[in-house]
């Protein structure tokens, strides 16, 4: 099947995200975690997260992609830039468990002069 959707706001919550799917006939949807360029989330309103996953199942918007912000940068060379990162993973991670089979897009970061064969060794860390 065709996946066909955009990136939509979840600024109002998830049903509203989905109220503008269904307007648009998506069958997916992408959205960002938390702000794009910070790290704070709105915390999880399950009625909205109950109400949403009913509207898409009625309306058969299946996968969702959550997109990490960019503000992400776990091939930093500093360890608490590297931590920050980890940290905002993990704690999508947890939120995306309230949508299942969904997907997590994240940017690695750029290493800055540090070379290839350190970055890969830092990214190697976060995706086993």
């Amino acid at each position: 099947m065709l996946k066909i959707g955009c990136h939509l706001s979840v600024s109002k919550g998830f049903f509203e995200m989905g109220k503008d799917a269904v307007k648009i006939n998506a069958n997916t949807i992408q959205f960002f975690t938390r702000n794009p360029r910070g790290g704070a989330a709105k915390a999880i309103d399950e009625e909205d997260v109950e109400k949403f996953l009913k509207l898409a199942k009625e309306n058969k918007i299946e996968t969702l992609l959550a997109h990490a912000p960019y503000t992400l940068n776990a091939c930093a060379s500093d360890e608490s830039i590297r931590k920050f990162a980890k940290n905002m993973m993990i704690d999508d991670l947890k939120r995306m468990e309230y949508f299942p089979g969904s997907l997590y897009n994240f940017h690695p970061g750029s290493h800055v002069k540090q070379g290839v064969e350190i970055r890969n060794r830092i990214y190697s860390r976060y995706v086993k």
